[in-house]
């Protein structure tokens, strides 16, 4: 351990050495105009991370240190679009187990804790579209992402980015917005060497929604057919209301409050129903953010619960990610935050830092779970993003102790 908190300091202090003699070029550019009507966008993003694992009677600590590399150029001419995005993943340092998933466990698993981040060469986005004034279209394989990607999302916090063959069309109709999509394949973030580099299946995302004063209300329906993944079939029906009041200045009170039902679909050989619930409430002032909340992923007395294959599962229930897949018995999470918001100090631009609890319970049968602490701090240093980030998550009836941190240096031209 005293190793891995070495390597940790030393290329926390390397990572805040480059981020501030970085040249202030390092930021997204937009789009170069090559004639009338036609832009040409080139795709350079980058990420540098450092993780490192300890988890009790797991094997050996994980140290990976991983450098993902996106490269592609989008053509936009009079509404059409092409877009090509290729993705690599280099393990730089790799004691750590890459989670290659086979139909009988891990192939090749090795004697560390799980990093999800296998070396991975891959075509990340392949896509042709059409954007008018109502609406738009793609087809191709594509990144989608619906609201706070807790059912469908491109799991962004992975180096390796989950992607859809589908496709989409997106709406809009005076205050009303529609999107519809249909997906054939899911491209997982397990990678190219993965047998489940993809999942395939019928796959239809429905979102719709309207806003009114300030609140937006919106309605979802999505029916996933696997044809191997059988038990993650499922029909999802819900609705949420989210929304901000503002209470003068820069003061205001955040509400969200959403409801879905779900039960088996297609092939799935287990017949169940199971509900969900999430209530978010929080207050900004004087640059600090208060949240307090509760999300509940219910269970059909302990046979099958309310799962989310699609989602970037990462940023709910703890970052440790001890709930990627939902216990038969449900999950019920009562959450906090604090955070607050520096601005600019000096070179870092927007500093801002966060400490979040997580209260872990069964949905039946009154297990505890256990609990979790939270923190991250991140700023900018000349359109250079850096990020320190950290979880420890103390078992009680569900996995074992879990203590991850990371420090991670980002960048997009």
């Amino acid at each position: 351990m005293k190793t891995a908190y070495s390597t940790f300091v030393t290329l926390a202090a390397g990572t805040a050495a480059l981020a501030l003699s970085a040249p202030a070029l390092a930021k997204a550019g937009a789009p170069v105009p090559v004639a009338d009507g036609v832009t040409i966008d080139p795709i350079i993003d980058g990420m540098l991370r450092y993780e490192h694992v300890d988890q009790d009677d797991l094997g050996r600590d994980a140290d990976a240190l991983t450098l993902r590399l996106r490269g592609g150029v989008e053509v936009k001419a009079h509404g059409f679009s092409a877009l090509a995005e290729a993705e690599s993943t280099l393990a730089i340092l790799d004691n750590y187990n890459d989670t290659i998933p086979g139909n009988n466990g891990y192939l090749g698993a090795e004697p560390y804790s799980v990093v999800a981040d296998p070396e991975n060469v891959e075509v990340n986005r392949l896509q042709v579209g059409y954007s008018g004034k109502i609406g738009s279209i793609t087809v191709g394989r594509q990144r989608i992402i619906h609201d706070d990607a807790r059912f469908v999302g491109n799991v962004g916090w992975r180096q390796n980015e989950q992607t859809f063959d589908a496709v989409r069309a997106q709406g809009t109709l005076g205050p009303v917005v529609l999107d519809a999509t249909y997906s054939l394949s899911q491209r997982s973030i397990f990678g190219a060497d993965s047998p489940n580099k993809y999942w395939d299946g019928d796959f239809v995302l429905l979102d719709g929604g309207v806003k009114v004063k300030g609140i937006a209300f919106k309605g979802f329906a999505y029916l996933l057919d696997y044809d191997e993944r059988l038990a993650m079939s499922s029909q999802t029906y819900g609705a949420m209301a989210a929304g901000a009041i503002p209470l003068g200045g820069t003061a205001k009170i955040d509400i969200k409050l959403r409801y879905a039902r779900q039960s088996d679909y297609g092939a799935n050989p287990i017949n169940y129903a199971a509900d969900y619930y999430d209530a978010e409430l929080g207050v900004s002032v004087a640059g600090f953010g208060l949240k307090g909340g509760y999300e509940e992923l219910g269970s059909d007395d302990g046979m099958a619960a309310f799962q989310t294959p699609m989602a970037t599962a990462h940023a709910f229930n703890g970052w440790a990610d001890l709930f990627l897949t939902t216990p038969s018995t449900g999950l019920r999470d009562y959450f906090g935050a604090v955070s607050k918001g520096f601005g600019d100090v000096g070179p870092l631009k927007g500093l801002k830092g966060m400490v979040a609890y997580h209260q872990f319970d069964s949905d039946v049968g009154g297990i505890d779970y256990g609990h979790e602490w939270d923190a991250n701090l991140g700023f900018k240093v000349a359109g250079y993003g850096v990020l320190f980030k950290y979880a420890n998550y103390t078992a009680d009836s569900f996995g074992t102790d879990t203590e991850k941190f990371w420090v991670q240096f980002g960048f997009s031209f």
